[in-house]
C-alpha cells in the first residue's frame, strides 16, 4: 500500500466524530492491506511500532528536531517554520503546508509505502549511542524529501508522537471483526484472542490470513503478557455477600503495583499491569521467581510491595517509583525491598487454567511455590457472614493494605482476561474522606489557569472509561491538590496530547479551553458524589436506574496521584461510579 492511501484515511478519520463511521472507514482500510503489511497499518494507527510489552519504542525525535529536518527539505528557515507553528498549532500541518509551499519538486522519486516508513520508523526507534541523533535527522529529512503534502503531516505526526486520531485499541478489534468476521459472536472470539494475545498488529494479521479458525488457535504463551481481569467495587459488605451466592473468597489488597511474573525455564519477565515489560526493575524478584517457582514454565499474578527494610512492614506504592530508575537499581534494590503477594495462575506447563474455577487456580497455585519469606501467597479467607468479611477488613487496614478483593468461588469462577466484572469486588475505604473510596480517571481537557495559575493551567477535565462503548463520559474538572511542582509540570506533561478538537472517544457538554487526547491516568479522591446534568458519565445508566436525566459527578474532587502504571481503558468505570453512588445513598439514608 503507498503511504499516501493509508493518509487518505488517516485524513478521513479526523474529520468525523462518530465511532460507527470510523469503524466503517477502518475495515475499508484493513480490507484493502496485504497481509504483510496489516500488522504494521494496525500498529501505525494507535500509535505503535510493536506492542508495550516488547519495549515501548523512544524514537527519540522532539520539535526541534522535525523542525529542523523540515526546514532541510523545504530551505524553509527555523524562525519562519516557528511562526507557522504559532499559527497552525501543529507541526504536521506546517510540514504539510511547508512542502507545498516547496517551488522545486524532486523528480523520479519512488513513492512511499507503508513498509518503508515502518520500517524507517523501526531504524528510527532503534538509533542509539554516538551519532544516533544525526542518523534519526537524516532518516526523517529523507521521508520529507520524498513526502507528498499530505504525506509529511503524518510523518512528523508519527514521529512526534501525535497522529491524534484517537483510534484505540478496541476500535481496531472492531473494524477486524466487521473486515474480516461476521457475527457478534466473533466479535467476542477475536476479543479473547487479543486477551489472550495482546499484540493488535499479530491478531491483526492471524485474522487476515486464518480467520475465526486460526483466532481460535491463539494459545498463552510465557514471555507474552495476558490482558489482566478487573473487579467491580461495592462499599457494602451485605451486598458483596449477596452479589456472592452467601459465601466468598476474600483477598488481602495490597497497595503496590499488580504485576504477571511469566517463567519459561531460567527466563523471568515481569509485566506490568499496563502490559509493559518491568523486569530490569526488579532483578530480586527475578531471582525469587527462579528460585520458588517449582515449575519449568509458568504464568503468575501478585503485587509487588515495597518493605521496610528495618521492619518488614509495607510501605505506600509511591515507594516503588524509586525502582524505576534505570541506574543503580541494585542500589536501589537495598535501600527499597520488595516482597511478592501472589493471588493467581493462569498458565502451568503447557496447561491454559484461564477456564479453571477460582479454587481450582489457587490450590495450583500453592503446588508450585516453594515456601519462603519473599515470593508469598497472598493472604485470604473463606467467608460467609458480614462479621467474618468486616474482621478480615480490618485485619488487612490494620496490615497497610488498600483493603479487600473479594472473589467467586462457584463453579463459573473463571479468570475472565481483560474483562471487569462480577467475579471480583473490590472493597476498599478512605477514612479521611467523605467520598468512599479513591477513582481512576482520565484527562479529556484542560482549563487555562488565571492569576497565580496564569501560563499553567487552572482545571482539569477529567472522565471515566466505558468498556461497553469504547469512550470516555465525563466525571469533573479538577483544581485542588495539586502542588506548585505539579502544577509546573502540567505544560510539558499535557503538550504532546493537546489536540483541536475533541476526541472522538470522548463524550462530554463541557467545552474546555484545550482539548487533551485520553492518554494520562489521575487517582482522585472527592467529598460525594452527585448528580449532574452536566456531566456525561452513566446517564443511560441513571436514566435507567433512577429515571433522571443526569450523569455521575464527584463533588470537590481533588488531585492524589499520576497513576502511571494505568492505561485509560484501566480507569473507573460509569458502571462503578453509579454502584457507590448507590452505596452512598443507602448510607445516607441508615
Amino acid at each position: 500500500m503507498l503511504f499516501e492511501t493509508l493518509c487518505d484515511y488517516y485524513d478521513r478519520l479526523e474529520k468525523i466524530t462518530g465511532k460507527i463511521e470510523m469503524i466503517k472507514i477502518l475495515a475499508d482500510l484493513f480490507k484493502r492491506s496485504e497481509a504483510d503489511e496489516i500488522d504494521k497499518i494496525a500498529y501505525l494507527t494507535v500509535g505503535e511500532l510493536w506492542p508495550d510489552y516488547l519495549g515501548h519504542p523512544e524514537l527519540g525525535i522532539a520539535e526541534r528536531m522535525a523542525l529542523r529536518a523540515i526546514s532541510k527539505t523545504t530551505g524553509l528557515t527555523i524562525e519562519r517554520l516557528e511562526k507557522m507553528l504559532k499559527s497552525l498549532g501543529d507541526l504536521g500541518k506546517v510540514a504539510e503546508k511547508a512542502i507545498m509551499m516547496k517551488k522545486i519538486q524532486a523528480l523520479l522519486i519512488q513513492p512511499l509505502t507503508v513498509k518503508e516508513i515502518y520500517e524507517k520508523f523501526v531504524k528510527i526507534a532503534h538509533a542509539s549511542g554516538p551519532g544516533s541523533q544525526d542518523l534519526k535527522l537524516r532518516i526523517l529529512t529523507g521521508l520529507l524529501v520524498s513526502a507528498k503534502p499530505i504525506e509529511a503531516r503524518y510523518i512528523i505526526r508519527i514521529a512526534l508522537g501525535q497522529l491524534r486520531l484517537g483510534v484505540g485499541e478496541m476500535t481496531i478489534l472492531d473494524a477486524l471483526a466487521e473486515a474480516f468476521l461476521r457475527t457478534k459472536e466473533n466479535r467476542e472470539i477475536i476479543e479473547r484472542a487479543y486477551n489472550k494475545a495482546p499484540d493488535i498488529g499479530y491478531i491483526a494479521k492471524v485474522v487476515a490470513l486464518e480467520g475465526e479458525e486460526g483466532l481460535r488457535k491463539i494459545k498463552i504463551e510465557p514471555g507474552r503478557p495476558i490482558r489482566p481481569m478487573l473487579a467491580e467495587r461495592l462499599q457494602d459488605p451485605s451486598e458483596i455477600l449477596k452479589k456472592m451466592g452467601g459465601v466468598c473468597a476474600a483477598e488481602w489488597k495490597f497497595d503496590g503495583e499488580r504485576s504477571q511474573i511469566h517463567k519459561k525455564g531460567d527466563k523471568i519477565f515481569i509485566f506490568s499491569r499496563r502490559l509493559e515489560n518491568i523486569t530490569y526493575q526488579y532483578p530480586d524478584v527475578v531471582e525469587y521467581a527462579k528460585k520458588y517457582i517449582k515449575a519449568n514454565e509458568a504464568i503468575v499474578e501478585g503485587e509487588i510491595v515495597a518493605i521496610d527494610p528495618e521492619t518488614g512492614e509495607m510501605r505506600p506504592f509511591q515507594e516503588l517509583m524509586h525502582r524505576k530508575r534505570k541506574y543503580d537499581i541494585h542500589k536501589v534494590m537495598e535501600e527499597y525491598p520488595v516482597r511478592v503477594f501472589l493471588f493467581d495462575i493462569m498458565y502451568v506447563d503447557g496447561e491454559e487454567l484461564l477456564d479453571h474455577p477460582y479454587p481450582e487456580r489457587r490450590k495450583r497455585l500453592e503446588e508450585i511455590i516453594v515456601k519462603n519469606d519473599w515470593l508469598v501467597l497472598a493472604q485470604s479467607k473463606i467467608v460467609n457472614s458480614v462479621e467474618e468479611l468486616e474482621k478480615f477488613f480490618l485485619e488487612a487496614i490494620a496490615a497497610g493494605c488498600e483493603g479487600l478483593v473479594i472473589k467467586s468461588i462457584n463453579d463459573d469462577s473463571i479468570y475472565q482476561a481483560g474483562a471487569r466484572g462480577w467475579l471480583w469486588i473490590k472493597y476498599k475505604r478512605d477514612y479521611k474522606s467523605e467520598m468512599a473510596d479513591t477513582v481512576d480517571l482520565v484527562v479529556v481537557g484542560a482549563f487555562a489557569g488565571k492569576g497565580r495559575r496564569a501560563g499553567t493551567y487552572g482545571a482539569l477535565l477529567l472522565a471515566a472509561y466505558n468498556p461497553d462503548k469504547d469512550v470516555f463520559e465525563t466525571v469533573c474538572k479538577v483544581g485542588s491538590g495539586f502542588t506548585d511542582a505539579d502544577l509546573a509540570q502540567l505544560p510539558n506533561l499535557l503538550k504532546p496530547y493537546i489536540v483541536d478538537k475533541k476526541p472522538v472517544r470522548v463524550i462530554s457538554d463541557l467545552e474546555p479551553d484545550y482539548w487533551i487526547e485520553p492518554k494520562l491516568v489521575m487517582e482522585v479522591i472527592g467529598a460525594e458524589l452527585t448528580l449532574s446534568p452536566v456531566h456525561t458519565a452513566a446517564r443511560d445508566l441513571v436514566k435507567q436506574r433512577l429515571g433522571k436525566d443526569a450523569g455521575i459527578a464527584i463533588r470537590f474532587p481533588r488531585f492524589l496521584r499520576w497513576r502511571t502504571d494505568k492505561s485509560p481503558e484501566d480507569a473507573t468505570t460509569p458502571k462503578e461510579l453509579l454502584e457507590m453512588y448507590l452505596s452512598q445513598l443507602k448510607s445516607i439514608e441508615k
